[in-house]
């Protein structure tokens, strides 16, 4: 309950909750990930100061996932709870949210949801893209792998069909995570050649910690003929981490989509 007075009376008023959705985008270089930590500075650290600072209330925001330290993100969702809060502060927090945040992270929208919608759980398929390069440029410093080397791109993208016809990749899965279940549906994976390099672009309905990036490291043992394209079939089906390739840097992966069924991406 809340209270003021007026005329000499004491009133008291229903403490209202309300569930908000924000969309961000951020260039992990310089956070140890999303997710809060003792030892380092976070994306969700920030959003979180952030948003109190605003809102002048505790904010603690709960994010579609976690990314590691150097990972990207063009499209990440997070929800918070706040009580008691005015239509024309949420139709300006976007702009006074985004002018607390450091350049390197950025606010898109802030919008309402029902009380039980859920950034993590709620979503129905969430898009990656890893980019690598082939050629020395100072521009896609941390945001590209430059690799050192030629790969044979058709048998990379014959290797990643194999993907979409298993569910279990344990394989492609860190060690000792908390999940129930390494089963993953991927509906979506694809290398294409792109401005001196290449970006392999992978949909599915959940990811396990690092697969992107262990999968990656096995396409490219495939590009460069340390293994055969069926030979991607054995591995998955070892279900050991330690028969896939090497996790590539982080610099050069993106979650650039995340969906639900109530939200309009524009």
């Amino acid at each position: 309950m809340s209270l003021w007075f007026t005329n000499s009376k004491l009133i008291f008023a229903p403490l209202e909750t309300k569930r908000y959705f924000v969309e961000l985008g951020y260039n992990g270089t310089d956070f140890h990930g999303w997710q809060t930590q003792p030892n380092g500075i976070t994306v969700q650290e920030c959003l979180d100061k952030a948003l109190s600072t605003y809102f002048r209330q505790e904010v603690i925001s709960l994010g579609c996932g976690r990314t590691d330290a150097g990972v990207h993100a063009t499209q990440f969702y997070a929800h918070f709870d706040l009580v008691n809060v005015g239509t024309r502060q949420i139709d300006n927090a976007t702009k006074g949210v985004n002018a607390l945040l450091p350049y390197s992270i950025a606010i898109y929208r802030i919008f309402e949801v029902t009380n039980d919608a859920h950034a993590r759980f709620d979503a129905t398929a969430r898009e990656y893209k890893y980019h690598l390069h082939f050629r020395k440029d100072p521009f896609k410093l941390d945001r590209s792998w430059l690799y050192k080397g030629s790969l044979d791109v058709e048998k990379m993208n014959e290797a990643a069909q194999i993907l979409l016809a298993y569910q279990d990749f344990s394989c492609f899965s860190k060690s000792n995570t908390q999940t129930f279940t390494n089963n993953c549906k991927i509906s979506y994976a694809k290398i294409v050649r792109d401005d001196g390099g290449l970006i392999f672009t992978i949909k599915a309905d959940r990811f396990l910690r690092n697969m992107v990036r262990a999968i990656v490291g096995t396409l490219v043992l495939v590009g460069k003929g340390d293994i055969e394209v069926e030979d991607v079939k054995q591995i998955i089906e070892s279900k050991n981490r330690s028969n896939a390739g090497q996790s590539v840097p982080a610099c050069g992966l993106y979650l650039v989509a995340v969906e639900y069924p109530y939200v309009k991406n524009d």
